[in-house]
């Protein structure tokens, strides 16, 4: 299969419009990561986007619209506080899990009861969205367990010769997936951090619950509600390790190991630099969490383009969107955590 590349440009968005109305694949750009798109109302489509990116199919994905009226016929209730949340978060990067209606196919779900759905914030996506026609179902545009693109040349890395299309839309502004609540829970339930941070969530749901697998794995019996929660995500080939210290214990650390081992690279913050011999990535500085949510998945992209062998990552705070950053970082590295 040859991959159009398409560009931002009202002709090549209707030119994605009738792919994916036609049950094509489309790896389209968002606010958060490239998605990998699909009329989330045709199964056999749907069923191309798991082939594609080699997931699993008990792995829900999440639907997208571009108008807040779509979500009546996706839905079998609204909440009241569902339009309370898309006044404040939508269109962005929020996910909300509610029950599902007959309209979703159950290889969206994951074979459960309830869809996820968002309203992307980008303007080309909400675009691609109205020229499909359908709403879409969208996992990241990458082979599954990598790393998630966030440029166009990440997803042709992965996708190339695999979907219909690619459409370029310029470089992720988040880089982090999207903020999941579930309501379908006695109390709202954090299920993956993202852009929008637990605190904003407060400011409507006072209630709202952090699921433990946001920085635990799931047992083994343990169903996957959402996205991103059940297997081992955003890995590059080299082994990560999450290091957590100040500064210059982490150099400390960091050195020692590069001393002994071949292949040791180091993803810091702008502080560590001077202080790290070996070879390494900033990705911002110890403050700026929004700086480590856009910059991480380029890098550890960006690691396997240098051959390393492990990559030892300066742990961020928890708090705010470095909550996302941890749950990333934390899945990378499956649960390898040095506390110095």
């Amino acid at each position: 299969m040859e991959t159009k590349f398409l560009q931002n440009n009202m002709d090549d968005i209707k030119t994605a419009g009738e792919i994916l109305k036609n049950g094509g694949l489309v790896g389209i750009p968002t606010e958060t990561v490239y998605g990998l798109a699909a009329n989330a109302l045709n199964s056999e489509a749907v069923e191309k986007i798991f082939k594609a990116k080699g997931r699993p199919q008990d792995n829900p994905l999440i639907v997208h619209i571009s108008d807040l009226s779509e979500i009546d016929d996706l839905v079998s209730y609204v909440p009241p506080v569902v339009y309370e949340l898309a006044d404040v978060f939508w269109p962005g990067p929020l996910t909300i899990i509610l029950e599902k209606s007959d309209l979703i196919p159950s290889v969206v779900s994951g074979g459960l009861d309830t869809v996820a759905i968002r309203m992307p914030s980008h303007p080309v996506a909400r675009q691609i969205i109205k020229a499909a026609g359908v709403p879409l179902a969208a996992p990241s545009a990458n082979t599954s367990g990598m790393p998630s693109p966030t440029t166009v040349e990440h997803v042709m890395h992965d996708m190339d010769g695999k979907i219909d299309a690619v459409l370029d839309g310029g470089p992720c502004e988040f880089g982090v997936e999207s903020t999941v609540i579930t309501l379908c829970t006695r109390k709202p339930r954090l299920l993956r951090p993202g852009g929008i941070t637990p605190e904003e969530l407060e400011e409507i749901l006072c209630d709202l619950e952090i699921d433990k697998a946001v920085l635990s794995e799931l047992e083994d019996n343990e169903v996957a509600a959402s996205p991103g929660m059940k297997y081992k995500h955003y890995s590059p080939k080299a082994e990560v390790f999450v290091v957590e210290g100040n500064s210059e214990d982490f150099a400390e650390y960091v050195n020692t190991i590069s001393k002994e081992e071949k292949g040791i690279f180091a993803l810091v913050f702008t502080e560590d630099e001077s202080l790290v011999n070996c070879e390494k990535i900033s990705f911002g500085k110890k403050e700026d969490n929004l700086a480590h949510a856009s910059k991480l998945f380029a890098a550890l992209r960006e690691f396997d383009e240098l051959g390393a062998k492990k990559v030892y990552v300066h742990s961020p705070e928890y708090d705010g969107v470095g909550l996302a950053v941890m749950n990333r970082l934390l899945r990378s590295a499956g649960h390898k955590i040095i506390k110095l």
